[in-house]
């Protein structure tokens, strides 16, 4: 199995884990964002690009254990299946269309002294670049409103990325 493939799998094994976790919403100083969250939009650069990276109906999740540890996956479901029923054995084609069309990623994450989400460290992702990487509110937020959570992310080239996600109940 290669290595995206072992990432993949973690990533599903850990997902399908953190997936029991959900809870209700949390009162000042305890941790916001505990619980399980589904994607309702992803979009780069809203109000000038628009581009939907996900598609316009994406799918995804988004998990935030209690003791705090995090795995987001996020996909377009439109991304044509490969022709042989095999990871490894995809074309160049349907290997570039998987990758551009899906992430996931894990790791840990801290709250702020009111529950605020305050950064993340990815320990693994199935894009190897970000494997290591500190996440501080300068270039990722998160922000709570009752059921949903808007993230902001910010590339290093300077693409601005907002996925909307609500609450699993």
């Amino acid at each position: 199995m290669t290595f995206i493939g072992r990432s993949l799998r973690l990533a599903s094994i850990l997902a399908i884990a953190a997936l029991t976790v959900t809870g209700p919403a949390m009162a000042a100083g305890e941790n916001k964002v505990v619980g399980t969250w589904r994607i309702v939009k992803g979009v780069i650069n809203p109000g000038t690009d628009n581009v939907l990276p996900y598609g316009p109906d994406p799918r995804g999740m988004l998990v935030f254990t209690p003791d705090m540890h995090f795995i987001e996956v996020l996909h377009d479901p439109r991304v044509p299946k490969f022709a042989v029923n095999a990871r490894d054995k995809g074309t160049a084609e349907e290997n570039a269309a998987a990758m551009a069309g899906a992430i996931a990623f894990y790791g840990t994450y801290t709250v702020d002294a009111n529950g605020e989400f305050s950064g993340n460290t990815v320990l693994g992702s199935t894009f190897p670049n970000w494997i290591g990487e500190v996440r501080t509110t300068e270039r990722l937020r998160l922000v709570v409103e009752g059921d949903k959570v808007m993230e902001t992310f910010t590339r290093p080239e300077g693409l601005k990325v907002v996925i909307e996600w609500e609450r699993v109940e």
